[in-house]
C-alpha cells in the first residue's frame, strides 16, 4: 500500500470534477492506497475555493490523510530553494514545501505539473493534463 501526496491543482481538479481526477483517485483508494495532503494543500485550496464549495472541499480534505511540516521538511524546502536560485532556477515557494514533504515523509507526489518538481530524491508519479 503506497501512500501518495497530492498536489493542490489535482484536488482542485477532484473538486470541480476535471480531468476524470475523481474517479482516477477512487481508483487509487480502492486499490489500496492512501490520498494524503498537508497545509500548504488546505491553504491552497482554501484561497481559491468557491462559497458554494466548502461542503465537498471540507468532505474530500477530511477523507484525506494529513501530514505536518516538520522542521526538518521545512529545512529541507529552505535548502532546495537556494540551492536552485543558485543554479539560476526560480521555484515556487509553495511547490517546494510540497516536495519537501513529500520527500521527508517518503511519499510520491501525484501532479499534473511536472515542471515545477525537479526536484530530485522525490518521487513523482505524473498525471495527464488533459
Amino acid at each position: 500500500m503506497a501512500t501518495s501526496l497530492l498536489d493542490t491543482s489535482v484536488i482542485i481538479d477532484a473538486l470541480n470534477n476535471r480531468r476524470g481526477r475523481p474517479a482516477f483517485l477512487l481508483e487509487l483508494v480502492k486499490a489500496g492506497h492512501v490520498l494524503a495532503c498537508f497545509p500548504i494543500n488546505i491553504t491552497e485550496v482554501y484561497a481559491r475555493m468557491r462559497p458554494k464549495e466548502q461542503v465537498a472541499t471540507q468532505e474530500l480534505l477530511a477523507s484525506l490523510q494529513h501530514f505536518p511540516i516538520a522542521p526538518p521538511a521545512a529545512r529541507l524546502a529552505g535548502e532546495l530553494k537556494r540551492d536552485y536560485a543558485r543554479k539560476g532556477i526560480t521555484l515556487n515557494l509553495g511547490d517546494v514545501i510540497i516536495a519537501a514533504v513529500a520527500i521527508h515523509h517518503e511519499l510520491t507526489l501525484l501532479t499534473d505539473n511536472v515542471k515545477d518538481f525537479r526536484m530530485e530524491n522525490l518521487s513523482l508519479r505524473p498525471l495527464p493534463t488533459s
